[in-house]
């Protein structure tokens, strides 16, 4: 069949677009390999006493040593109006610390609800082009915050780099979802999330202290992201606009013909065509949709509250904790170098992804995203009793060591990427921007609460945090068993059909609202 070839222009336009999804990843990472060297430097550019900084820069020379424990260890000899001085210095360095890593989502979260309505003013293309200024002038900031104010340019630029990546975390999936063939719609779908965890692999790895994460080359490694921006901006000249943004938003029938021959690479393209003029009889009854009527209309409640609970399960699942615990895990283990074991957990991430790509169309979106949740789920409780046990026996940091790997394999086979492009699949051309930028914004809001948060939940329930996120898991999967249909090799109108069917109401609901408007 036609529909299930991948043609030389639907690979490089794809390619083309998943250049946002790794400038999204590596911005995520790039801020945490260089830390101690960027913290370091916000003391010298504040005029902290050299005395507190000796830590710091011992340990900037070689930062894939075992973190130290104490970040700014202070003397005991040190004079009281001294120790005064030095933990106000420190409450600044932290403060502007902090702010560095959490304007981007902030960033995101703003700008991630006009994602949607960008692509329908200016199209899928030049909105992508525009939004790479963003990223451009973001990456410009950074790129020459070593010789000013380091953290207010490092902050403006991780802000600005923040609008980009919300602009495209709903952009890049809606355009992926319109140009790909019902049956690759999901495998293309998934490359979204392995470009992001590729870049966030790159950017640990550039991170290291002999690449560029070091005090003479780290404002490089922050304006890096500018390369993809240009490249992507370079090759978007080449590629085919959305033929469902060309044939329903603006009616322009030849247009969308043309864009679609190039995707598929044949004239027989009557399938994609068909399909087109259902979704845009449904657009024309549909109109514009609010954010509002997603949930007052019974035709898409069901919908949006199933992609806004993909997206929390995404972010609540502990994967954020995961992480965060990885380093001091691996330490535990006797890992003389947990930064090489984190670029471990970064390349077991990219490699799911990639196994899920391959997956996704044969075992379905539904059915990976259940798998993944319900391995979680048992990672999360070794995780747990590895922790808890710790102390008793050493060899309980293994068990820790292996339900770490195996958590990050699980979450990157489903829950990882699935809820980007399903989200794409649950509606139609009308309410798809909407629908898109509010699933992108809540997964934003969740990302910044969990950034917010975490420290006091694991400060409060110590070895216990991943009981905790067994539970939330737990409710996840059991919501996605009972509500959460399978869109694999569906149209979005069959798609509809089978919330209809989850949803014994929606049916009765939709026929009298088109009663009454009839």
């Amino acid at each position: 069949m036609t529909e299930d070839k991948i043609t030389g222009t639907l690979a490089f336009t794809v390619f083309t677009a998943v250049l946002s999804s790794f400038q999204f990843g590596y911005d995520i990472g790039v801020i945490n390999a260089p830390q101690e060297v960027l913290i370091d430097h916000y003391r010298t550019v504040l005029g902290v006493p050299l005395d507190d900084r000796r830590a710091t820069n011992s340990y900037a020379v070689n930062s894939t040593d075992t973190l130290p424990t104490v970040e700014h260890p202070v003397h005991a000899t040190t004079a009281p109006w001294a120790e005064e001085e030095t933990a106000g210095s420190d409450h600044l360095i932290t403060m502007f610390w902090s702010l560095s890593v959490s304007s981007f989502a902030v960033g995101g979260m703003i700008a991630s609800f006009f994602g949607g309505w960008l692509g329908d003013k200016l199209g899928r293309i030049k909105a992508l082009m525009s939004a790479n200024s963003l990223s451009l002038i973001g990456a410009l900031l950074m790129g020459v915050s070593k010789f000013g104010p380091s953290h207010i340019l490092i902050i403006a630029g991780r802000s600005i780099s923040g609008l980009y990546c919300g602009l495209i975390s709903g952009l890049v999936p809606m355009y992926i979802g319109e140009i790909a063939p019902t049956t690759l719609r999901g495998a293309l779908g998934t490359l979204h999330q392995l470009a992001i965890v590729t870049g966030i692999l790159i950017s640990q790895i550039a991170g290291l202290s002999f690449i560029l994460g070091n005090q003479d080359r780290w404002h490089i490694l922050l304006a890096l992201s500018a390369v993809p921006a240009l490249l992507q901006c370079l090759l978007l000249l080449f590629c085919p606009e959305s033929p469902r943004y060309l044939y329903i938003k603006l009616e322009e029938e030849v247009k969308a013909k043309k864009s679609l021959r190039r995707l598929r690479g044949t004239e027989d393209i009557t399938k994609d065509i068909n399909e087109m003029k259902k979704e845009k009889e449904e657009a024309s009854r549909e109109q514009k949709v609010s954010v509002i009527q997603l949930f007052t209309d019974p035709s898409y409640r069901q919908p949006i509250i199933v992609s806004l609970m993909l997206h929390l399960a995404q972010q609540f699942s502990g994967i954020n904790g995961i992480f965060y615990y990885s380093t001091s895990i691996f330490q535990t283990a006797g890992v003389s170098q947990p930064v090489y074991a984190t670029i471990g957990v970064g390349a077991i991430n990219m490699i799911f992804t990639a196994v899920s790509v391959l997956l996704v169309e044969k075992a379905g979106r539904r059915s990976l995203f259940l798998a993944g949740m319900v391995g979680m789920f048992f990672c999360a409780i070794f995780m747990s009793v590895g922790l808890v046990l710790l102390d008793k026996f050493s060899w309980m940091s293994y068990v820790s060591m292996t339900a770490i790997f195996l958590f990050v394999s699980f979450f990157e086979i489903g829950p990882g990427p699935i809820p980007w492009f399903m989200v794409a699949e649950f509606f139609s051309q009308g309410p798809r921007p909407t629908a898109l930028a509010l699933a992108a914004f809540s997964n934003w809001v969740c990302n910044f609460i969990i950034a917010l948060c975490f420290q006091y939940i694991a400060d409060l329930c110590g070895p216990y945090v991943f009981f905790l996120f067994a539970g939330v898991v737990l409710a996840f999967t059991l919501f996605t068993f009972f509500k959460v249909p399978e869109t694999k090799g569906k149209s979005f109108e069959e798609i509809a059909a089978e919330f209809r069917k989850k949803s014994g109401s929606a049916p009765r609901a939709k026929a009298a609202l088109q009663m009454e408007l009839l």
